[in-house]
């Protein structure tokens, strides 16, 4: 046959190859984009599951465990299923994920108190905190590296807007539905999801290496993380910095990380097998993304508490403000994506912290009347709120691709799986330490503030001096509250410059054929 002839053959079959591997890692991100979405779920719903279960609602603490369960699942088992992912498949892992969340969604759905309930949260988080390393892992498979980061910043973006539709949607099926037809509308999802990672995700990514799984450094993780989670998580945090088992929940986690890393020294099978892994940029993209969830926790925590308690707005009103922030996480992701391959990791992670350093310097010095402050370009007025938020969230959305792809080129192709775990991982950590430091740092400064504050009263004055006096106090309380903001953003800007610094060591850009 001519030469001419095959040529185009050719052509054709690579052009269908890649086509399936984009349809492949596009059905990944709609798995990833359903277990993002209920982790936001019950953000709109949670009064409904508290008032249905008999809840007191002068107790709510009582149902922290419904978000904690989730934290717990989510953060205890994504390094042993990416490893899992890496030894059997991403294809097989998936199903097996979809299947348990589809499996969790159900407990929740028929529980009758909170034991159970917060028991489907957990087995719901352990199996949809996997979809998103596992896939990026399945993206690292099938996409070059050089084309890679766009595929990257694309799966991202999917875990970020889960959290700009997870609240909408809660709301949405539960006044169609009620809070349980969430649960229940998860079984079919998931099942058409699995059978759809069935045909577009090849059975086999990998080369014909099969690691072996360390089960007791999994497990040694598993416990260290699911303890830190337990000590910082505290249902009253006006009371003290850490709830009661704090102290002991938190030591006995570091004890048993300890254990875990004496393992690793010892074992022969690892669970990041240290062959073939350059250290230093995988340390240095996890310490960065450690620090940019740092960032993204105080900014989901403390906007919409600023929009209730400085702005007058209610809870809706603080979700509507924050989402300035979130929908521009994902926009950044996919930016990052198509930066990468122009500027290197390097550049685009410094220049989208550098972005939300500026931005949250901007934001720490919001003036009393925000809602009217404009940023004036020539003829346009922006409103300073809505930049502000929009940039930080731009910022801190761009890095998200060029970590995730330094963490996969710094790691041999079969241990994809849990280098991407890790890199997922480092962020929620740094989220759960932004709570922490939220908790603390904040209820001190708010006291300390607030220390010499007397309450007025209507007693032995006039109405018009009660009324004075109350002006005066209420004055005095928001700006003690703008002052922490205000703290609370310099030390998010700080936080944002310091993994500047740490990107800046990442390595620079590569040639790729």
């Amino acid at each position: 046959m001519p030469p001419e002839v095959d040529q185009p053959s050719g052509v054709d079959q690579d052009g269908r190859r890649r086509l399936g591997h984009q349809l492949g890692v596009g059905v990944g991100g709609l798995t990833v984009l359903l277990g993002a979405l209920d982790a936001y779920v019950v953000v709109t719903v949670l009064v409904q599951i508290v008032n249905d279960l008999q809840v007191p609602i002068n107790h709510l603490e009582r149902a922290t465990p419904i978000i904690t369960g989730y934290l717990l699942g989510y953060v205890a088992g994504m390094p042993l299923l990416g490893r899992l992912s890496d030894r059997y498949g991403r294809r097989l892992t998936i199903q097996l994920c979809l299947v348990g969340f589809a499996a969790g969604s159900v407990l929740t759905a028929t529980a009758d108190s909170l034991t159970p309930l917060v028991a489907g949260r957990a087995v719901q988080g352990l199996a949809g905190g996997a979809l998103l390393p596992v896939t990026m892992a399945l993206a690292a498979d099938l996409f070059a590296e050089r084309s890679r980061p766009v595929v990257l910043g694309a799966v991202g973006a999917a875990q970020e807007l889960g959290s700009v539709l997870g609240p909408l949607y809660g709301a949405a099926v539960a006044a169609l539905l009620g809070w349980r037809g969430i649960f229940w509308l998860n079984v079919p999802l998931a099942l058409l999801a699995a059978v759809a990672v069935q045909w577009a995700v090849p059975a086999h990514t990998r080369g014909t290496e099969r690691p072996r799984v360390d089960l007791v450094g999994a497990g040694l993780l598993a416990l260290g993380l699911g303890l830190l989670v337990l000590g910082l998580d505290n249902p009253d945090p006006s009371r003290a910095t850490l709830p009661p088992w704090g102290g002991a929940t938190l030591a006995a986690g570091t004890t048993v990380l300890v254990g875990f890393a004496l393992w690793q020294a010892r074992a022969r099978t690892r669970l990041l097998d240290p062959a073939g892994v350059a250290a230093r940029p995988l340390v240095t993209a996890l310490g960065v993304s450690f620090l940019a969830g740092i960032a993204l926790m105080v900014t989901l925590g403390d906007v919409p508490l600023l929009a209730q308690t400085v702005l007058g707005r209610d809870a809706t009103g603080g979700a509507v403000l924050l989402a300035r922030f979130l929908v521009a996480l994902p926009v950044g992701a996919v930016l990052g994506g198509l930066l990468v391959p122009r500027l290197g990791e390097r550049w685009t992670t410094v220049g989208g912290l550098a972005l939300a350093v500026l931005a949250y310097w901007q934001v720490a010095g919001w003036p009393a009347d925000l809602l009217a402050a404009r940023y004036r370009l020539g003829p346009l007025a922006l409103p300073r709120l809505d930049t502000d938020l929009a940039l930080a969230g731009l910022g801190l959305g761009l890095v998200i691709a060029p970590l995730a792809a330094v963490v996969l080129r710094a790691t041999p192709p079969a241990q994809h799986g849990i280098a991407s775990a890790l890199s997922v991982l480092a962020r929620t950590m740094g989220m759960l330490l932004g709570v922490a430091a939220l908790s603390a740092w904040g209820l001190h400064r708010f006291q300390v503030l607030t220390a010499d504050l007397a309450t007025p009263l209507p007693f032995e004055v006039t109405r018009e001096e009660y009324a004075r006096l109350l002006a005066g106090y209420t004055e005095a309380i928001r700006a003690a509250l703008r002052t922490e903001y205000r703290e609370m953003f310099l030390a998010t800007a700080g936080a944002s410059g310091l993994g500047t610094l740490l990107a800046l060591t990442l390595p620079g850009r590569r040639r790729t054929g």
